[in-house]
């Protein structure tokens, strides 16, 4: 496994996807399989692309930043910071799978809204 560039990759399928080009994502990205975790988004690649078409119809003026990308094994984490209409943010953490040709096959995440107040004053990223 080349980890670099299996970070390289996430990020690059993730930004891709995000900023309104999901069908490239994965035609560059994925494996032949894709498992996906997340209840909003249908498993497979054309669920994929539906979700993220629509996001980018419902919402183009959405942000996304990497903050952080960790790799190990065949594994790849990545901490985002999310901006939407409304100034609506979101931090959200975000787990891929590569198969042995270092292609995406499975996906985990979580989202969190950035609350307006904290009990303490470190930022969620």
């Amino acid at each position: 496994m080349n980890l670099e560039q299996n970070k390289e990759n996430a990020i690059a399928f993730y930004r891709m996807a995000y900023e309104g080009n999901p069908a490239e994502a994965v035609a560059q990205y994925l494996g032949t399989e894709y498992i996906q975790h997340n209840p909003d988004v249908a498993d497979g690649t054309a669920g994929f692309i539906a979700y993220f078409e629509r996001m980018q119809a419902e919402y183009p003026e959405k942000s996304i930043e990497f903050v952080r990308c960790i790799a190990e094994g065949d594994l790849v984490a990545l901490h985002t910071h999310q901006t939407w209409p409304g100034n609506e943010e979101y931090i959200t953490m975000d787990f891929f799978r590569f198969n042995a040709d270092g292609k995406i096959c499975e996906h985990w995440d979580a989202i969190q809204k950035i609350p307006e107040k904290s009990a303490n004053p470190n930022t969620m990223y």
